[in-house]
């Protein structure tokens, strides 16, 4: 077996940015390996306390988590869902894109959550908790109404007769719930998709809960209903990137509107934890109006420091997987670390746990690179000026390593988000438009339709003409929602409140005899203004943007061992030329078309980026180490095709082999900077 120092030359340093980065705790298993129980234990306490009252007396719960950046008010939502799952049913939900649709955000959020398969599960958190209604605990019951949808109804609305708003159609869709071919229009009528007639006789229902008050009742029958089962969690996360006044401050007043309405109008069983920075709570505390601030009945919980033994078994934790395979065992655990520079570091006894994983980093690089002279660098390695020595930290290249971060995130969207209408249209705006500010397109304005339809839309600046720009982007199927987006376009056309206007939609545009379908080719038959589909790929790379805007905004996006701003991160968006490719933005003509490439092409260059990246953040690695990688990003792969990639790379003096004698397992591939 190799020695510890044989195997940190070998293997990817464990405290690197790239593997600490988590978007968001929801979508993220976290490693039990390497969480340290102590951390945060009274913070889990406490929760746990509020979750057993609101089961026992189903009243709502709220509370205030606060924390310094790098605190770990996310990491430990995520261990919260996922140490009281079997108590609760959790929802994520995230920053809202505007102020005035902020219930049916909720409700979406919501639904979507319940849509999550949790760990040792089959079914999802919204079948499990159908299956629990005491109306349905009976499994003859269930075997026979499931089969009947009037029995299904009759029997809920027998034991719910009362405080359940539309209940004949809700129940309709819960029943839907269990047939496979109705199971996802159920979903979507669940959480406030305008559906088209053709869905809604299918569901037997009427019409959609696409309206404010609507979104607020039907999340009151799940709370309502919930008093049989179990509480509902409601996580608010990321809120540092809501909608903000004139003023520039968050707009957190309507969440606290939705708060108090949760508790003045009796919603039944949910707790609602509310997580903050400590500095923006503290900004903003004193604009909330005083009444609402009393209805976080819970009060506020805020994240203490940790101390140098969690610390310390921060750093165990993530050294552990490297000493249990060397060979002899090193007597200190924390090796190539030590308590002594913990103490060192943080002489208060007490810091962050970011603060401690980014020194941890540091300190293990700077050793990894000290192996220089003990066997895997002899002198005759040379970059292409000559030198012997390695990329230091402070060298790193924050391109590299902001793409591995992008490329990290943009796998887990793409698996999470398989079709378009996954993403609510006032999402889909709000993405367009920070994708745009990163551009640096000018004089981005919000609402640019009036109406109901006013957060499907917005205009700007044209980066090379002097011209106002409308963009429209709806998906909804009902006709009659599109009917009236078409006519307050009609009405923005007439006026001449923009020059070119662009409507994005791939969903139907209805029989032409149909007045939404005449309007919208009376206004882009015109070549002044266009209609453009969208493909999922472009959809995409606005999503992962998105997530990585709410991390900034957060400081949760760390580079180089800093938390990075927004600003700094739309400056590594346009140097690493992210959207270059990104046909939705060539199509509305921000950045210019490219010649086509062909998928094998467009594959082989993002491998061989990734590889690059890799090389260029550690210094050195194994090229084992390096192929296991880059299969666990590309698993289509063959392990054959990586290792000509690297050797192409080695071709181009980008990289270079320590000892191409030796067979390919064994050997260590440097990046060698340019000059």
């Amino acid at each position: 077996m190799p020695s510890i120092e044989e195997i940190i030359q070998q293997e990817v340093n464990p405290f690197d940015s790239t593997t600490l980065y988590s978007s968001n705790f929801w979508r993220e298993q976290q490693n039990e390996e390497t969480n340290v129980n102590s951390i945060h234990q009274d913070a889990i306490a406490t929760v746990e306390k509020l979750l057993a009252q609101v089961a026992k007396d189903n009243r709502p719960r709220s509370l205030i988590l606060t924390g310094d950046v790098g605190s770990g008010k996310s990491y430990l939502l995520g261990r919260l869902k996922k140490q009281l799952n079997p108590k609760a049913f959790f929802a994520y939900i995230d920053p809202w894109p505007d102020s005035d649709y902020i219930w049916r955000h909720i409700l979406r959020q919501t639904v979507d959550s319940l849509l999550h398969i949790p760990e040792g599960q089959e079914e999802s958190q919204l079948l499990l908790w159908l299956g629990s209604l005491s109306a349905l605990r009976n499994n003859s019951l269930v075997k026979n109404i499931f089969g009947e949808r009037r029995t299904f109804i009759r029997n809920l609305r027998a034991t719910y007769p009362t405080d359940i708003y539309n209940a004949k159609e809700f129940f309709n869709a819960l029943y839907h719930l269990n047939n496979p071919e109705l199971h996802p229009i159920a979903c979507e009528w669940l959480r406030g998709d305008d559906l088209d007639e053709e869905d809604l006789q299918l569901l037997g229902v009427k019409s959609s809960n696409n309206s404010e008050d609507a979104a607020k009742n039907i999340l009151n029958n799940f709370g309502f209903i919930s008093r049989d089962s179990q509480p509902i969690v409601l996580c608010f996360d990321q809120l540092d990137n809501i909608p903000r006044l004139d003023d520039n401050h968050l707009d957190l007043q309507p969440l606290f509107n939705v708060n108090s309405t949760l508790h003045s109008q009796y919603f039944n069983s949910f707790l609602i934890i509310i997580s903050l920075i400590t500095d923006t709570w503290r900004q903003h505390q004193p604009r909330i109006q005083s009444a609402d601030k009393v209805r976080v009945n819970a009060g506020l919980f805020n994240l203490k420091p940790i101390t140098l033994y969690q610390a310390e078994s921060l750093w165990k934790a993530r050294l552990y997987p490297l000493h249990a395979q060397a060979q002899p065992k090193q007597a200190d655990p924390l090796f190539p670390l030590s308590r002594k520079l913990l103490e060192e570091k943080f002489p208060r006894g007490k810091t962050l746990p970011r603060i401690a994983l980014a020194v941890a980093r540091q300190e293990y690089q700077k050793y990894k690179d000290s192996l220089i002279g003990i066997g895997v660098y002899p002198e005759n390695i040379n970059n292409q000026n000559g030198s012997t020595s390695l990329p230091k930290s402070k060298e790193k290249d924050p391109i590299a390593e902001f793409q591995l971060i992008w490329q990290q995130e943009y796998k887990k969207i793409q698996s999470r988000i398989s079709k378009l209408n996954l993403i609510a249209a006032p999402e889909l705006i709000r993405m367009l438009q920070e994708a745009l500010s990163a551009l640096e397109v000018k004089e981005i304005k919000p609402k640019l339709l009036s109406g109901k339809s006013s957060v499907n839309s917005f205009s700007y600046q044209h980066p090379q003409q002097n011209s106002r720009v409308g963009i429209v982007w709806t998906e909804d199927a009902s006709m009659k929602t599109f009917y009236s987006v078409m006519k307050a376009c009609e009405k923005v056309v007439n006026t001449k409140d923009c020059q070119k206007l662009y409507l994005i939609r791939n969903a139907s545009l209805g029989k032409p005899s149909l007045a939404g379908n005449q309007i919208h080719r009376q206004i882009f038959s015109n070549p002044e203004h266009s209609h453009l589909r969208v493909n999922l790929t472009s959809v995409h790379k606005l999503a992962t943007y998105h997530s990585l805007v709410n991390s900034a905004l957060g400081n949760e996006l760390v580079i180089n061992d800093k938390a990075i701003s927004l600003k700094e991160l739309e400056t590594l968006t346009r140097e690493a030329e992210i959207f270059n490719d990104c046909k939705l933005l060539q199509d509305l003509g921000i950045v210019s078309e490219k010649e086509p490439t062909n998928d094998n092409g467009k594959e082989d260059r993002e491998t061989k980026e990734f590889i690059l990246n890799i090389a260029k953040t550690q210094g050195y690695l194994a090229r084992k180490t390096l192929v296991e990688k880059t299969l666990h990003n590309y698993a289509d792969l063959e392990q054959a095709k990586i290792s000509e990639i690297i050797d192409q790379l080695c071709q181009e003096k980008q990289l270079k082999v320590y000892n191409p004698e030796k067979v390919s397992d064994q050997q260590f591939i440097v990046y060698l900077p340019k000059p």
